[in-house]
């Protein structure tokens, strides 16, 4: 354990360099939010690392793999669950990292995962919005505790949020941040090569119907990158879900999904939502568990964040956001589709309450952005109404006093 703690060290340290990185570049970054979110995400490795020792955790298995003396390092390189022990290889192999000091690397991963979401939404929201009367949207949505548990410990979940919002805030101007737009990419597809589809779809699609007026040659770039990228990984996507060189892919997806529903439902907190109508799907995917189906002490804890979630969603069922949709950036559509063909593609696969739990971690900032964008925009408008209504109002009080004159 002193080596974690050692390692925790050096790598606090690195991101105060990193930090001090960032507030050259934007003026709105806050040292002193990212240090609370190291303490608060720290916390929570040594969470999962208590609940690791009495539970059963993927973590020691990723732990263990790399370590097999019949393997090289190149015989791990590959996508999904192989890609996690080619990363882990050196760090365990070659620097003797143990696990505990792996729980703590992963677990910063995860970290840099929501410094980046926090630029992501500054910096295309500057406007602040209060929710529940006192609370501010953004340190909510930063502070959420299942998105930490589940991005604090050895596994793919931790690299795969980094690689979501290194890709998210890269987009926003992809000239200058290419290499952070290429690591992002790279983490989504070897992890989740199917989340990348999903990404890249989002992406075009966002670029296509964008308000914002851009060049014919950086949307040309997107397009190449994006459905380039989609064409050279497409058996690799396909093969994620057995269906390559299928003549019938609805009618292989149709069978994957079954099959893969009915494994995931035998266990203790197994939902059968092969029957669910589709909006009935999406709300256990994105709500569920609640307090009246939650697995356990961390299903309780959860549900409280799922109820929040809730509260969230009804703030956009408004007549208007359909209208804010239409007219929205590129970054809103990119995320909002990239949410729904997400959720759309696990509520046809997810049939376990604990394992939706973590899954759901990987898009649901996406659906907070949108959330939070909508309100800001709505605050915007308010101000600009006022203040329009303020310089007629000036304006009539000068006329009224230059007839009295």
């Amino acid at each position: 354990m002193l080596g974690a703690v050692f390692l925790i060290i050096i790598l606090f340290l690195f991101t105060q360099g990193l930090f001090n990185s960032l507030s050259k570049k934007h003026a709105f970054f806050s040292k002193k939010l990212m240090n609370q979110l190291f303490g608060y995400h720290l916390f929570f490795f040594g969470v999962y690392y208590a609940y690791a020792f009495f539970n059963n955790s993927d973590s020691h298995a990723y732990f263990m793999r790399p370590q097999r003396t019949d393997w090289s390092w190149m015989d791990f390189y590959g996508t999904s669950t192989t890609f996690i022990d080619f990363i882990s290889y050196p760090f365990i192999n070659f620097l003797g990292f143990n696990y505990e000091m792996m729980m703590a690397l992963f677990a910063w991963m995860g970290y840099l995962g929501f410094v980046y979401a926090y630029l992501f939404f500054r910096e295309n929201i500057p406007i602040k919005i209060t929710v529940f009367k006192k609370f501010d949207l953004l340190t909510l949505i930063l502070f959420f505790p299942n998105m930490h548990f589940w991005t604090a410990s050895l596994g793919k979940g931790a690299p795969i949020f980094l690689g979501l919002m290194l890709f998210a805030y890269a987009i926003k101007n992809t000239k200058s941040r290419i290499i952070t737009l290429i690591l992002g990419s790279i983490l989504i597809y070897y992890i989740r090569p199917h989340v990348f589809m999903f990404v890249a779809v989002g992406t075009v699609l966002g670029y296509m119907s964008g308000k914002e007026k851009i060049s014919f040659w950086k949307k040309a770039f997107i397009y190449i990158a994006m459905i380039g990228g989609l064409v050279l990984v497409q058996d690799t996507i396909l093969g994620m879900a057995g269906l390559e060189g299928s003549e019938d892919l609805v009618e292989g997806f149709e069978d994957f999904s079954g099959d893969r529903s009915a494994s995931l439902g035998t266990s203790g907190s197994g939902v059968s939502m092969a029957s669910y109508p589709l909006p009935l799907k999406f709300f256990t995917f994105w709500f569920r568990p609640l307090f009246f189906d939650a697995p356990g002490i961390l299903g309780l804890i959860t549900s409280v964040e799922n109820l929040m979630y809730l509260l969230l969603f009804f703030k956009i069922l408004k007549k208007d956001f359909i209208t804010f949709i239409k007219n929205s950036t590129v970054v809103v559509k990119m995320s909002l589709v990239v949410f729904l063909l997400s959720s759309f593609a696990m509520t046809f696969v997810m049939s376990n309450l604990g394992i939706i739990m973590r899954q759901k971690s990987m898009v649901m900032y996406f659906a907070f952005f949108v959330i939070y964008y909508y309100l800001a925009q709505k605050k915007y408008d308010k101000i600009l109404r006022l203040k329009k209504l303020k310089h007629i109002m000036g304006m009539e009080l000068e006329k009224e006093n230059s007839v009295i004159l």
